[in-house]
């Protein structure tokens, strides 16, 4: 690393400040009608979401928190809040007596199935309906690369 840093263009921080701050507004907007008319919050779908995108509904505790991004900390306390809730339930692995799975419930499946049609228009009027298609193609195109250089760095 040099000793000076590469500080970033006005260009470069418009892009960086916005992205952090429409992430921001779009979690807190899509959150809140999850909330009122759900009783999830936006983490809650969001494991959700990924439990119901395999198709057993469970998935290995270090490989969620992987795909969501989580330590696993924060990940088992999140689990813990939803299982007394009856959205999910942690299972023990009976392969390896370290880890755990999640899987989602009968309850869980019936919360997220509820909560995606309005979620989904959220995520339209909120976002997508402001871009052109080629737009967020280019968009689907940059976070896959950011994301994947990501992954390799990890």
């Amino acid at each position: 690393m040099s000793d000076s840093p590469r500080w970033l263009s006005a260009t470069e921080m418009r892009a960086w400040r916005g992205l952090l701050r429409m992430h921001d507004v779009l979690v807190h907007r899509t959150g809140r009608s999850l909330q009122s008319e759900f009783g999830l919050s936006g983490t809650d779908y969001t494991v959700l979401a990924e439990l119901t995108r395999v198709p057993d509904g469970r998935l290995r505790m270090v490989e969620l928190a992987r795909t969501l991004g989580w330590e696993k900390s924060r990940l088992s306390h999140h689990v813990a809040r939803m299982a007394k809730r009856g959205l999910v339930e942690r299972e023990e692995c009976t392969d390896d007596r370290r880890g755990a799975y999640v899987a989602v419930t009968w309850e869980g499946r019936e919360a997220i199935t509820a909560a995606a049609p309005r979620h989904v228009e959220d995520v339209r009027a909120l976002f997508l309906d402001h871009l052109t298609p080629g737009q967020i193609t280019l968009l689907a195109e940059m976070t896959d690369l950011v994301l994947e250089k990501l992954r390799t760095d990890d």
